[in-house]
């Protein structure tokens, strides 16, 4: 009484790295297993396996460059599996290689057609499901970096009332349906218009910053040029010196020319460190220039953020008013017993008196303005965390930049004059 499970893990690792790093052929050896003891005979075990094992065909449609597909030696190849792994793969051009004849395949899909259909049916579905979740991805995205996240269709509305069990229901009392619509629809209005004016002022920042890199790029290309057109000039006027000085005899003038390389080279220092202070300085002008941009374009956004959320927080008292309008009015029917409708229980235990429906009114208004403030906050807080980090990094690359520039100004120095004496010495 024993089954086969299989550890096929291994086969399938090995047939994505093939099939990932453009290879068309696969061959999968022929898979370990562990028999273990379960109320099954040996030939219903021997069924499960070639099941499992052949249901692993369907993996490998992945793999739409698969041609070529060798399985000999498993353990379903004992049966007839020829038409059930050319009928779900169809663009396989040799299974074990043998070239699949377009008879094999026709009679193949014809033997298999339901299969196939179902399995095709749900790979639309899949991908269509794939694609979905990768859009809605993509969209998370544009809106994090436009830190206008979680407001988009309704989400902040939603928000407000996750947690507050109590106040949705109250919004569900007699008189209160279209009122609770309109402040949704309202709420959902003004959030999405924060999220328009964020996407596109996100737009303005990436557009403004991918210009303040480009000149800052060009101007240490410039500066590079530059300084490598100094270097190569000295390194010509340094090889010919150095020849010169092996074709001295005159101690004196040999000692001459000497010194006058290390002249042009302590020259070379001069002009290097000279680019580079001026580029230094540049590039703090221009950072400090691009952060005041960057400040005024967050504070636009900032003030209009606000204001939207200001626009919430009035919807919401006007929305509290009503609703503590119609409680009230409500609880003066439920004490004289003129109420028509009879409340859910869930409703009626707040109706004892004016103090309790009014707390439970006010309480529910409380949570709806803290959630709005913590949204606010949210954003502030993080554009402004966004801000003070892009431009402290600005800064502190500069400063590793510079001090790196003139570490290598200064080794290129020692070793060229290095150099030279070594040079003289032989």
């Amino acid at each position: 009484l024993k089954v086969v499970v299989l550890a096929q893990a291994r086969v399938i690792t090995r047939a994505q790295q093939a099939l990932y790093l453009g290879h068309c052929t696969l061959s999968i050896a022929p898979v370990p297993f562990l028999l273990l003891t379960i109320l099954l005979g040996m030939r219903d075990g021997l069924k499960f396996l070639i099941h499992v094992l052949i249901s692993q065909v369907i993996y490998l449609r992945r793999f739409e460059n698969l041609r070529c597909l060798n399985v000999a030696g498993n353990p379903f190849t004992e049966e007839n599996y020829k038409p059930y792994v050319v009928s779900h793969l169809p663009k396989l051009t040799y299974l074990d290689f043998r070239l699949v004849s377009q008879q094999m395949r026709e009679e193949a899909i014809i033997q298999y057609q339901d299969a196939i259909d179902a399995l095709e049916h749900n790979e639309r579905d899949e991908k269509k499901k794939i694609e979905a979740q990768r859009m809605h991805q993509e969209e998370e995205k544009i809106l994090r970096e436009a830190f206008v996240d979680g407001l988009k269709n309704g989400v902040l509305f939603e928000e407000l009332f996750a947690e507050d069990v109590d106040g949705f229901n109250l919004n569900q009392l007699p008189l209160m349906d279209e009122a609770f619509e309109g402040y949704k629809e309202k709420m959902t209005k003004v959030c999405n218009e924060l999220v328009e004016f964020g996407i596109k002022e996100q737009e303005i920042r990436a557009r403004e910053t991918g210009l303040f890199e480009e000149a800052v790029n060009k101007a240490k290309q410039a500066d590079k040029e530059m300084g490598v057109q100094r270097v190569n000039k000295f390194l010509e006027y340094k090889k010919e010196v150095l020849n010169e000085i092996v074709q001295l005899g005159d101690p004196r003038m040999v000692e001459n020319k000497v010194q006058d390389l290390h002249e042009e080279l302590s020259t070379l220092w001069d002009v290097l460190m000279g680019y580079e202070l001026q580029l230094a300085e540049q590039l703090e002008d221009v950072i400090k220039d691009f952060e005041r941009a960057l400040a005024d374009m967050i504070s636009n956004f900032t003030e209009s953020a606000q204001n939207y959320f200001t626009q919430c927080r009035e919807l919401e008292l006007l929305h509290h008013e009503k609703l503590t309008e119609t409680a009230l009015l409500i609880m003066e029917k439920v004490l004289k017993s003129e109420l028509e409708e009879e409340l859910p229980e869930d409703l009626r235990i707040m109706f004892v008196d004016k103090d309790t429906i009014t707390n439970a009114v006010n309480a529910s208004h409380d949570v709806h303005n803290q959630r709005i403030d913590n949204k606010e906050d949210d954003i502030l807080t993080r554009i402004n965390n966004m801000k003070e980090g892009y431009t402290s990094d600005l800064y502190n690359a500069e400063i590793q930049r510079n001090r790196n520039r003139i570490a290598e100004i200064n080794h290129f120095l020692e070793n060229t004059k290095d150099e030279i004496d070594e040079h003289l010495d032989r």
